[in-house]
C-alpha cells in the first residue's frame, strides 16, 4: 500500500475499503483489489475539483447520500466501455433468429438495453431493427435504454460521439445513419424515437410494467458478487414474457448461477 500513501493524495487501505464499501452499498458494484489504480485515479480528480485535501475529506462528503457530489462519486466509480455493434454475433441473432421469432407470432418487440452505457448498444439494435423491417415503423419496437451514470445517459439522448467511434463500420451504416459533425458525428434522427433513455440502478426498484422480449445486458454482471448476480438473474427471468431472450457479455455466463434459463450459444439465453 505504500504506493498510494507516497501520491498527491495518499489513500489509506481503510480510506480504500469506506470507498468500495459505500460503491457496494449503493450499486452492488465490486472493488476488489485488483482496482485500486481505478479507484485511486477517478477519486483523486473529484478531491482536486472539491479543491478537498485528502481522501478522508471525500469520504465524510459521500457518506451522505443525499449530497449534490453523490452522483458524482457514482458516476466517477462507474465503468463505461461500449462501441457500436460490439459483439456482432448477437446483432445477427437479433435479426436472424429472435426478431424472425417474433415477427412470426405477431408481436411488437420490447427490448431493454440495461446498461446502455453512452448509448452505443441501443442505437445499435435501433439500426439492427430498422434493417429488418424497413420503412420507418420499427415494427412498432421500442427499446428501453438504462444506466446507473447520469452522465452516459445524457450522451446517449444527445447521440453525439468523437467520429473515431464509426472508423470501424460498414459504408453504408455510416452513409444511413450518421451526420458528419466536424470532428464528431451525430446519430440519425430517425433513431431516436424508438428507444427512451432512463437513469436507473439495476439493485432499485424496476418500475417497467410490461414485460420485454429481449433484454441485453452485457459486461454488467461481471461486477457483482454471485448472490447479487442470482438475484439480477431471478429479475430478468421476471421481467421478461415467455421465451424470452437475455443476451450477456463475452465474459459472462450463467453456470452455476441460475439453471432458469436455456444456452443457445455465444452467451445467448432463452427463458425456460
Amino acid at each position: 500500500m505504500a504506493d498510494f500513501l507516497s501520491r498527491e493524495f495518499p489513500m489509506t487501505e481503510t480510506n480504500f475499503q469506506s470507498i468500495a464499501k459505500i460503491a457496494y452499498e449503493v450499486t452492488g458494484i465490486v472493488l476488489g483489489e485488483h482496482k485500486k489504480d481505478l479507484v485511486y485515479s477517478r477519486i483523486s480528480r473529484r478531491i482536486r475539483s472539491l479543491k478537498l485535501h485528502n481522501f478522508d475529506e471525500y469520504i465524510n462528503v459521500i457518506e451522505d447520500n443525499n449530497s449534490s457530489e453523490f452522483t458524482s462519486f457514482v458516476n466517477s466509480i462507474t465503468t463505461n466501455l461500449t462501441s457500436f455493434f460490439r459483439e456482432p454475433h448477437h446483432f445477427d441473432f437479433l435479426k436472424e433468429t429472435a426478431l424472425p421469432a417474433l415477427k412470426k407470432k405477431g408481436k411488437t418487440p420490447l427490448i431493454w438495453s440495461a446498461g446502455c452505457s453512452t448509448g452505443e448498444e441501443p442505437y445499435s439494435i435501433a439500426m439492427t431493427l430498422d434493417n429488418f423491417y424497413g420503412g420507418n415503423t420499427f415494427g412498432g419496437a421500442k427499446i428501453l435504454a438504462t444506466d446507473l451514470d447520469s452522465n452516459v445517459i445524457d450522451t446517449g439522448r444527445c447521440g453525439i460521439y468523437d467520429a473515431s467511434r464509426i472508423e470501424a463500420l460498414d459504408t453504408k451504416i455510416k452513409q444511413k445513419y450518421f451526420k458528419h459533425l466536424n470532428d464528431e458525428v451525430a446519430v440519425s434522427d430517425k433513431l431516436k424515437p424508438v428507444i427512451q433513455f432512463n437513469r436507473l440502478n439495476l439493485l432499485g426498484p424496476w418500475p417497467m410494467k410490461k414485460k420485454f422480449d429481449i433484454i441485453f445486458c452485457r459486461n454488467v454482471i461481471i461486477y457483482f458478487n454471485k448472490e447479487t448476480q442470482l438475484e439480477l438473474f431471478k429479475r430478468y427471468q421476471d421481467a421478461l414474457n415467455p421465451n424470452g431472450y437475455l443476451i450477456i457479455g463475452h465474459s459472462e455466463n450463467l453456470h452455476g448461477v441460475t439453471d432458469n434459463f436455456i444456452s443457445l450459444g455465444k452467451t445467448i439465453y432463452q427463458k425456460k
